[in-house]
């Protein structure tokens, strides 16, 4: 039986954020081939992560700077080894060369942190982005982790372009794998344009660009409300923090909901979904939620980048407040546009996000690597190179050998 190694960030929470729900993908897409599946994680575990044992899924916990780590990936001797974002290949990744060579290893980056920061950067600049930006401290680090990797897992189409045309990476060395979503499990029917009512939004408040985008929409909810005074935002994330719940407002019906226990009920009773961010990377778990659910949804150019390619979306684009607020209400108020998002939301689901589909492609792909691993990396040249040099290792033979004629 293949066994497969997971290194999480985090324990998986999939009711918190999207970030866990594609994390339970990858996890159930592995046992799905009857492969014994392991997540180990240096994280502190908490109330909210999932019970991976009633998914088949053993754990463990690891401990960062630590040589029983060695001891621990010796014993298990795993064919696969996927790191949960850049720095825990850079904490564990020299380990499993040493001690698995042949073992397989995948990055799942989640999203290029290296753009999320340098648009966050610009963002607290009040200035455009621009790519030069990305040449970052964070992007040096991150790239690096891609390169030293057999396979990286890249989820937005943008971020697969971005890496090729800014940072050149080989694309032998990459895979497009959006949000997986089981097709055959999606709601016969959700609740009609009339049993809708009330705006929403909804996002783990401590990921910063949807803190902002609630910051944001103290902006945008007053000219929604000028057109459509009884309605009401509902605002829902994990994790609220005091100056969140502090927003909270009844009269204005600007409303902080905190904690959803179900976000695709939340979804549906909702007639429009609100996500205004104006920095990130990365596919919006939210945004695909509220296509699942029927739900049109009004986003950024930010928001829907990466996510429907030349299909139209279900709902609208607009990045200036005030168009932002027209699109919100014509899509409340219009049944026909209502109902034309909704069809735009069925298309987009079948074309990009089949779960059965993309979960072949990339097990082939891994069969495919496997089958010539030595050839494969053989190719990476530049990976094979940042390996033998790790962590700068001729700056710092250089100073012990100063440091011992001393």
């Amino acid at each position: 039986m293949k066994k497969v190694l997971v290194i999480g960030y985090v324990w998986p929470e999939p009711n918190s954020s999207a970030a866990g729900t594609h994390m339970m993908s990858l996890l159930n897409t592995f046992r799905s081939q009857n492969w014994q599946v392991e997540f180990a994680s240096p994280a502190q575990k908490t109330e909210h992560m999932v019970n991976l044992a009633d998914y088949g899924i053993s754990s463990a916990t690891i401990a960062l700077n630590c040589s029983s780590f060695d001891e621990y990936i010796t014993n298990y001797a795993p064919d696969i080894v996927m790191f949960d974002r850049f720095m825990m290949e850079e904490q564990f990744g020299w380990r499993v060369d040493k001690h698995c060579p042949h073992a397989l290893k995948i990055l799942d980056t989640e999203d290029l942190q290296c753009l999320r920061n340098a648009r966050h950067e610009a963002h607290k600049s009040n200035r455009e982005f621009s790519h030069s930006d990305l040449h970052s401290d964070i992007a040096k680090r991150e790239i690096a982790a891609i390169l030293r990797c057999d396979l990286s897992l890249i989820i937005s189409s943008f971020e697969m372009q971005l890496l090729a045309d800014v940072f050149h990476v080989d694309s032998r060395l990459l895979h497009h794998l959006p949000f997986m979503v089981d097709l055959a499990s999606l709601p016969k029917q959700t609740k009609s344009y009339d049993d809708r009512q009330h705006f929403m939004t909804i996002g783990n408040f401590r990921h910063a660009p949807n803190w902002d985008a609630v910051l944001y929409l103290q902006q945008i909810w007053p000219l929604i409300r000028k057109q459509l005074p009884h309605a009401e935002l509902h605002i829902y994330g994990s994790y609220p923090p005091p100056k969140a719940t502090a927003l909270n407002n009844p009269k204005t019906g600007f409303l902080i909901k905190g904690w959803a226990d179900d976000a695709y009920k939340v979804m549906q009773d909702a007639r429009v979904c609100l996500s205004p961010l104006r920095f990130g990377a990365g596919i919006k778990g939210k945004l695909l939620e509220a296509m699942i659910m029927q739900t049109p949804s009004v986003t950024t150019a930010i928001g829907s980048e990466g996510m429907h390619g030349e299909l139209p979306w279900p709902g609208a684009i607009e990045n200036d407040p005030q168009r932002f607020a027209d699109a919100a209400v014509a899509l409340y108020q219009d049944q026909l546009q209502f109902l034309n998002a909704q069809k735009n939301a069925h298309a987009l689901l079948n074309v990009q996000y089949d779960k059965t589909c993309l979960a072949t492609h990339f097990i082939n792909k891994l069969a495919a690597i496997e089958c010539a691993l030595t050839q494969h990396r053989e190719a990476n040249f530049t990976g094979q190179m940042l390996k033998h040099h790790t962590m700068r290792s001729t700056q710092y033979m250089a100073q012990w050998i100063e440091a011992k004629n001393k």
